[in-house]
């Protein structure tokens, strides 16, 4: 029988003394949607442009009212260790503007994800002048221990499969879009999502946090400080390779409502560090840790003329403080939430991820006296 999944607050793990959005979810900042497309399909030894594929794409839009490139919104990036890909980020470090949707995908299939975001604006929206260029952003994080991911499976129809099923309100998390083949602390990995809320008397902000999480040794792995890597052994359930593990990546994606400045969202970027060091991510040689905040404030600084002044909101310094806070939980609860929504899945040759047992995940956190109560 298989065992039923479920996020880390319905296991009783509460992470942090701020509370979640109502779906926990990064969808809780308003106006931000998501979507996802799954691509499984055949069994069996790798065949080079055939398969086993389990792979797919992410799409993150941060506001659902028209083209993001004719309204953007402002940014910051931060890298953690550099082995990895996100294209755009030299335009957000360079502008402090957003200018695209956000997708996530495999490694190999960056190049084509971002040329299909560039197609899909072109075919989906009408401007009165069209934008001179477009950058995207496109992550990536590597899933070819499961996929055939060098036979290019993803396509632009995949793209706009995502980018048209975006919504808000739950979101889909574990084994799916851009996450179907990725690895976690030597368990199954994948998408994750949750959200905080600052107090009323702090702004009564919301920060909202998606990881696309593929990294990580078993024996680094701890929920809530519990140790939980090492307390499952090999013998209890296997890693995903007997070789040593490859060091992997993580996408984390950070969206407020709260009225940041680019190197605001850059200071929230950095603290999504805090959230995956707790985890266990190290941010090792081979690993590609790279983060991207967003705020959803400051719209419509195309809308009027060119040269006139365009009037923004930000923050006091000290007012950030609970933003951080927000951003280190949210973090290490999506990483959470990615490892405990996955599902064993088995791929390329035979191999097989195994998913964490939540059976044991709740009675490890009973034993050191986490458990919500």
């Amino acid at each position: 029988m298989t065992e039923q999944r479920m996020r880390a607050r319905e296991l009783g793990i509460r992470i942090g003394r701020l509370e979640p959005g109502q779906y926990n979810a990064i969808t809780d900042v308003p106006g931000i949607k998501v979507g996802h497309e799954t691509i499984i399909r055949g069994e069996g030894p790798l065949v080079v442009g055939e398969g086993p594929v389990r792979t797919g794409v992410t799409v993150i839009w941060p506001h659902s009212d028209g083209s993001i490139a004719a309204d953007p919104v402002y940014a910051g990036y931060h890298q953690l260790n550099g082995n990895g890909e996100m294209t755009g980020i030299a335009w957000v470090n360079e502008s402090g503007l957003l200018t695209s949707a956000i997708a996530i995908t495999n490694t190999a299939s960056v190049g084509v994800v971002r040329d299909g975001l560039i197609a899909y604006d072109r075919d989906r929206f009408t401007y009165e002048r069209e934008p001179d260029f477009h950058l995207p952003v496109v992550g990536e994080t590597y899933d070819g221990w499961l996929s055939d991911i060098n036979g290019f499976h993803v396509t632009n129809e995949h793209l706009y499969a995502a980018a048209d099923a975006a919504k808000s309100g739950p979101v889909a998390e574990g084994c799916v879009g851009g996450g179907t083949g990725m690895n976690l602390h030597e368990f199954k990995g994948g998408i994750g999502t949750s959200s905080r809320r600052v107090a009323a008397e702090q702004g009564d902000w919301t920060v909202g946090v998606l990881v696309q999480a593929n990294y990580g040794m078993r024996h680094s792995l701890r929920i809530d400080g519990v140790p939980v890597g090492t307390e499952i052994g090999f013998d209890e359930v296997p890693s995903h390779t007997r070789e040593t593990p490859k060091e992997g990546s993580i996408i984390i994606i950070v969206a407020t409502d709260a009225p940041l400045l680019p190197d605001q969202c850059r200071r929230i970027a950095r603290r999504a560090t805090i959230g995956l060091a707790r985890v266990g991510g190290n941010g090792n040689n081979g690993s590609g840790d790279l983060f991207l905040a967003f705020s959803t404030a400051n719209r419509g600084m195309f809308a009027g003329d060119t040269y006139a002044p365009f009037a923004v909101q930000s923050l006091q310094p000290d007012a950030m403080t609970p933003l951080f806070e927000a951003t280190a939980d949210a973090t290490e609860e999506a990483i959470v939430n990615a490892l405990c929504m996955a599902t064993t899945v088995t791929g390329v040759n035979g191999r097989t991820s195994h998913a964490v047992p939540l059976d044991r995940v709740r009675e490890l956190m009973a034993k050191y006296n986490r458990l919500a109560s």
